[in-house]
């Protein structure tokens, strides 16, 4: 696992060989300063994967926009006809201050999260 420059890229992502998965990874806050960021993670794929995981081990804090940015990225990504979000998308690696953040705010049921 790299160690993060803070000078390097906020928001990172990787799509597997046979792009069905997606991983981005979120390093440092996680707030509306990284919207432009963070969409430009996924918005350019030609086909929508049908896994994603969202890597929070560097992530030190997130607030109601970075709420919001998951949200928009299933929309974007799954629609009604799809796998529930829950089984479609993992948020990983968490830290404590992160996770609770995302159970008092119901994430737990819309997300797997690990």
């Amino acid at each position: 696992m790299s160690t993060y420059q803070s000078d390097g890229p906020r928001v990172t992502s990787e799509l597997s060989p046979c792009g069905s998965h997606l991983t981005i990874r979120v390093y440092g806050a996680f707030n509306f300063n990284l919207h432009q960021d963070f969409l430009e993670s996924y918005s350019g794929l030609s086909q929508p994967p049908s896994h994603l995981s969202i890597d929070l081990a560097h992530t030190t804090h997130m607030d109601s926009a970075a709420l919001g940015m998951l949200l928009l990225l299933c929309d974007h990504c799954f629609d009604a006809t799809t796998e529930p979000a829950s089984e479609s998308v993992s948020l990983l690696n968490a830290n404590e201050h992160v996770a609770t953040i995302l159970q008092v705010s119901n994430f737990d049921q819309l997300f797997d999260i690990r």
